[in-house]
């Protein structure tokens, strides 16, 4: 099943939680929740506070992607917070497979995320341990970026390596998607779509998400 997750990085922030509001009427499965430091990403965008208060809005999936150095600390106050899913990047941690125990032992489902350049090798040990792995099809740190077609080599590939392993683990895919990059990730294998400007920057957001989500189409061999 083909789940929406729209990034509020490209929402409205002086009317968040009517933001959040939107998405979810709109059909979306996930709210994602880009969280940036200012270190490991240039930019800096919200806390767990902003994350307990809009918890109180919506029952939504609340999909926390940490862009943060030392990841680890962050653990605890984003669950606390009502984070349901919290993804790190593999690039910012010393000892991965402890932030994955970390984060379930918090009560949440774990994924990890891999920047444009880092090598599916790099989780090779990790993906029976996680419930999701994250594909980032740009750099990540800002919204609006163009779509990194040579990513779809790795999505399909990873998508692969799961079905091979026999591993029920989710493929998300975030940075520069809409209506026709959501068909070529689908294709690859992705089934978790982030979309930020491309569903908050749309006349419609109900179609836009419909339109992000298509049809069931048949994966690549």
């Amino acid at each position: 099943m083909i789940k929406i997750a729209p990034s509020i990085l490209s929402a409205d922030f002086s009317h968040l939680a009517d933001e959040v509001k939107k998405i979810t009427d709109a059909g979306a499965e996930y709210v994602h929740i880009d969280v940036m430091d200012g270190t490991f990403v240039p930019n800096i965008t919200i806390g767990s506070p902003v994350v307990k208060s809009l918890r109180k809005v919506t029952d939504a999936v609340f999909d926390v992607h940490l862009m943060v150095e030392h990841p680890e600390t962050q653990i605890e106050a984003f669950a606390e917070a009502g984070a349901d899913i919290i993804t790190f990047h593999v690039e910012a941690a010393k000892h991965s497979h402890r932030i994955i125990q970390q984060i379930h032992a918090a009560g949440c489902k774990a994924g990890i995320a891999l920047n444009p350049g880092t090598s599916l090798a790099m989780i090779e040990e990790l993906v029976g341990d996680v419930d999701m792995v994250l594909c980032m099809t740009v750099n990540p740190g800002y919204g609006g970026q163009k779509f990194i077609e040579s990513q779809l080599d790795k999505i399909h590939m990873l998508y692969h390596n799961l079905h091979d392993l026999e591993l029920d683990c989710d493929i998300e895919v975030d940075g520069g998607i809409n209506a026709e990059t959501s068909k070529l990730v689908r294709q690859a294998g992705a089934n978790v779509l982030v979309a930020g400007s491309a569903v908050y920057g749309a006349p419609d957001i109900a179609q836009a998400i419909r339109d992000i989500r298509g049809f069931d189409i048949e994966h690549e061999d």
